[in-house]
């Protein structure tokens, strides 16, 4: 070394200039930097991912046990709809015996009476296991997601729109129609009082 080298070694720097020894020992290198972004971000796009994925699987699920619910629910739907059939026949086998036969039947033909009324029994509590029900809509309001108006009947003591005769039982299955009740409406009577209320209630009032 020669004293030209040992005095440029220990010249001091002037004030507030940066040590190059420091710079290089403290800095953070820009690749490792870019490396620690690139995996913060990888790692949000992927819990990002994982989220969805578990987002989708709860849709699943939630839908697969609707659609194994609803497929034992309405399984049977044509077998029950055929079966309804089957019920009406047996019905108007009762009702082609008139009430006082019936009711004066002995012998053999009380027991044949007796037996078909025990069958209908029999069926109609069967398809109430398998979740098939009659509507019953006698007196009702006439509902049209659940009967089928086949005609109207002059009637003033019955307000407007009164089931008032059932030509044919329906039945729902579940939530839903197997077989709309085919009736009579009254037709010519006072007005539905609830009904009137409520159109009343919905009319703006007066200034």
């Amino acid at each position: 070394m020669t004293p030209n080298d040992t005095e440029t070694a220990a010249r001091p720097l002037p004030d507030g200039a940066p040590d190059p020894a420091q710079d290089a020992a403290g800095a953070p290198e820009p690749q490792a930097a870019d490396a620690v972004a690139a995996l913060e971000a990888e790692k949000r796009d992927l819990k990002d991912k994982l989220l969805r994925t578990l987002a989708d699987m709860e849709n699943l699920r939630r839908r697969t046990e609707r659609e194994v619910a609803d497929a034992r629910t309405y399984a049977v739907t044509n077998f029950a709809r055929d079966m309804l059939n089957v019920a009406d026949n047996v019905r108007r086998a009762l009702d082609s015996v008139p009430a006082e036969s019936r009711a004066a039947a002995e012998g053999s033909l009380k027991a044949l009476v007796d037996g078909i009324e025990l069958t209908e029994r029999d069926l109609i509590k069967t398809l109430e296991r398998h979740g098939v029900r009659p509507v019953e809509p006698q007196g009702q309001r006439f509902d049209p997601n659940l009967h089928q108006a086949m005609f109207e009947v002059p009637n003033p003591e019955v307000a407007s729109g009164t089931v008032v005769q059932v030509v044919q039982t329906g039945y729902v299955i579940g939530e839903r129609v197997l077989r709309p009740a085919l009736v009579g409406v009254a037709k010519g009577g006072p007005k539905d009082a609830a009904k009137e209320a409520r159109a009343a209630s919905d009319r703006p009032a007066e200034a």
